[in-house]
């Protein structure tokens, strides 16, 4: 009878058990998912860090990619949005002023740098701006107004004196993803986006890298929206994490400490 009535507990104890175990996965799979708001750019290595992130925690992520103005337009209207990742401070600080994010929260979290991109298979022959200017052909920039790529390549042309002169041979581009696209099809001849962007395909090559001097400060700011989750923070704090460290560097980012 007691090695019966020890079999009935141990029986009663795998029952429950397993029961805790089944509560446990249904409550991640239901879990709310994180969205996350970020620039363009981000596309590549915010979409390995989230399947990193989610194998290991079992928590969904959500992703929103867009021109930062975009972005920043979408969070200060109201979007859904936990976490935003810009590709320059003064959109944050738009946001930042309204109230749309938790200031506490901000962080700098990684830098980048311009470069000069043509087809893989195009022959340039010595600058290629001055090539560019002596062929009639077209150079792609995101947009000044709203994407921060196309903001830092006008900082930069600008500091070279060549802006003025370029601007008729301009093809502008909703983000740094749709310039490098253009250049991947032809239809713009050269194209300035971050050294980033150059790396994630094939169909374009690097033919030119501003030196140090002449580079613009390239600063992306993440922060938490002022309606975020719990579980947001951790996604926020994971980001800074020396694994997600090492996939942005993977994906050609530079992180910041």
């Amino acid at each position: 009878m007691k090695a019966a009535a020890g079999l009935t507990r141990r029986g009663s104890l795998i029952v429950l058990f397993a029961l805790a175990v089944a509560a446990c996965s249904s409550r991640q799979e239901t879990a709310s998912p994180v969205t996350v708001f970020a620039a363009a750019s981000l596309t590549d290595a915010l979409g390995a860090i989230a399947q990193d992130y989610e194998r290991e925690t079992g928590r969904p992520i959500r992703l929103s990619f867009a021109a930062s103005g975009a972005v920043a337009r979408q969070v200060e209207a109201g979007a859904p949005a936990d976490v935003v990742i810009l590709a320059d401070h003064p959109w944050m600080d738009r946001l930042q002023t309204v109230g749309a994010i938790r200031a506490d929260s901000r962080r700098d979290l990684l830098g980048n740098r311009l470069v000069i991109v043509a087809a893989s298979d195009a022959t340039i022959d010595g600058d290629p701006l001055v090539w560019l200017q002596h062929t009639g052909g077209r150079l792609a920039v995101g947009d000044p107004d709203s994407v921060p790529a196309g903001a830092y390549a006008r900082e930069w042309l600008t500091g070279r004196g060549v802006w003025g002169d370029l601007r008729p041979l301009l093809v502008m581009g909703g983000d740094v993803r749709a310039v490098l696209a253009f250049v991947a099809r032809g239809e713009a001849q050269l194209g300035v986006v971050y050294a980033s962007d150059a790396r994630s395909t094939q169909a374009v090559r690097i033919v030119l890298e501003p030196p140090a001097d002449q580079q613009p400060k390239i600063v992306y700011p993440a922060a938490l929206t002022a309606a975020a989750s719990p579980e947001a923070a951790r996604f926020l704090d994971h980001l800074r994490s020396p694994a997600a460290a090492a996939r942005f560097r993977q994906f050609g980012f530079e992180t910041l400490d």
